[in-house]
């Protein structure tokens, strides 16, 4: 614990944090340095009982960068920038079901996302995270050296469009963003490298036939999902959790239908991947 009252408990080695004694409603600048510091550190922050309103959860996020509206999913009518994230039973899906890092298919990436969801069912509806600093760092010398000069495609069409179809929305003459981005990355902040490719949005990688691209993205969405890159978060009501895209992937586990989970999520503009 610090002199402020700020305490930083590791989930695991390797990904994850929760922080207590801090009210997201009231912070100052010395309290927001120190969370940037451990979200640097941790790759994704959990906060537990965290009743806020929603503009405090936008000037949290704006505090790291300005907030951007998703390039699908309509946000609030007067707070475009933030997302609801909802599922019930009557959803033909629920947000987030495969690995991914949020909107990595903009030329200009989130840098992170910040979920608070208000609503959870009794059991269920958990988060997993992978560190894509350890992903990359259990890679062989020989395979790092092959991705290293590569570069992939991330297409959000096929995702989207897919989403739209479940659940009868009309995105006829709609276009998605596209980008291609290098396949290890390195952290602007932190300057280690990461693997940057995933399921939901990685169509190919550019510089490899397409046998050959579809034989390493496959052996790379498996491998990002190894344990021991993982930590696992269980929502309670207005639990928050803020994650560095950069980073990490997730994905939201859709186990607990009928029931309902709720709540609201803003995104914050990124840079483009060196």
């Amino acid at each position: 614990m610090n002199q402020q009252g700020l305490l930083i408990r590791p989930v695991t080695p390797v990904i994850g944090a929760e922080i207590l004694n801090v009210d997201l409603d009231v912070l100052d600048e010395s309290t927001l340095e120190e969370i940037h510091g451990a979200l640097m550190s941790h790759c994704v922050l959990f906060f537990r009982d965290q009743d806020i309103s929603i503009q405090s959860q936008k000037a949290l996020g704006a505090w790291f960068g300005e907030l951007v509206v998703h390039p699908n999913d309509p946000g609030l009518e007067e707070h475009p920038e933030v997302m609801p994230i909802h599922a019930d039973a009557n959803s033909e899906r629920a947000t987030g079901e495969r690995w991914h890092s949020d909107v990595s298919c903009d030329p200009a990436p989130p840098m992170g996302s910040i979920l608070r969801m208000h609503t959870v069912p009794e059991s269920g509806g958990d988060t997993l995270f992978s560190s894509m600093y350890a992903a990359y760092e259990a890679l062989s010398n020989e395979m790092k050296k092959l991705l290293m000069g590569l570069t992939a495609v991330h297409d959000g069409g096929p995702y989207y469009r897919e989403v739209n179809r479940l659940i009868g929305r009309d995105d006829k003459g709609r276009e998605y963003p596209s980008a291609e981005h290098p396949v290890i990355r390195t952290h602007p902040v932190t300057g280690r490298k990461a693997l940057f490719v995933n399921e939901m949005f990685t169509t190919r990688i550019v510089e490899l036939p397409k046998a050959e691209s579809d034989a390493v993205l496959s052996f790379l969405r498996k491998h990002v999902q190894r344990p021991d890159f993982q930590c696992r978060f269980r929502w309670k009501p207005n639990s928050v959790a803020f994650w560095d895209n950069r980073c990490t992937q997730h994905h939201a586990i859709w186990d607990y239908w009928p029931e309902t989970r709720s709540g609201y999520r803003v995104t914050i503009q990124g840079e483009s991947p060196a």
